[in-house]
């Protein structure tokens, strides 16, 4: 099955709490967008998120850092189509250097892990 991978660096406005540490709902939402990807690839239509089985946050997101969302679907039912998902922060800002400063990471740091169920009813798939 194909994989789908988006990367986006957080900002400011993603920052919800002291220290600029990211709300963990932006990774859940990078999900969902993989998702839609994932669907539109599979049966030709955006299909609906269901629920998701098991999410897990593994280490901090701060305002700078670039996340990697990747996701891939394990299954495909009549309609439902079960999915994996990892986020992996690739880049981090070295404001300790100057205000634009960054480090490419050598090795990713997995920061939330998830499963889920996404749901395209029979008459919407077009099967690509």
């Amino acid at each position: 099955m194909s994989k789908v991978m988006i990367r986006m660096r957080m900002s400011m406005h993603d920052a919800h709490y002291g220290g600029n540490l990211v709300d963990g709902a932006k990774m859940l939402n990078l999900f969902g967008d993989v998702a839609t990807e994932l669907l539109i690839r599979q049966d030709g239509d955006e299909g609906l998120f269901a629920a998701y089985d098991s999410v897990e946050f593994l280490a901090p997101v701060y305002a700078g850092d670039f996340i990697e969302a990747i996701g891939e679907i394990t299954y495909v039912g009549n309609s439902s189509r079960k999915m994996t998902f990892e986020a992996r922060k690739v880049i981090v800002p070295r404001t300790d250097i100057n205000d634009s400063a960054c480090d490419v990471l050598e090795e990713p740091i997995v920061v939330c892990k998830a499963t889920g169920t996404c749901v395209v009813p029979k008459d919407k798939q077009r099967g690509k």
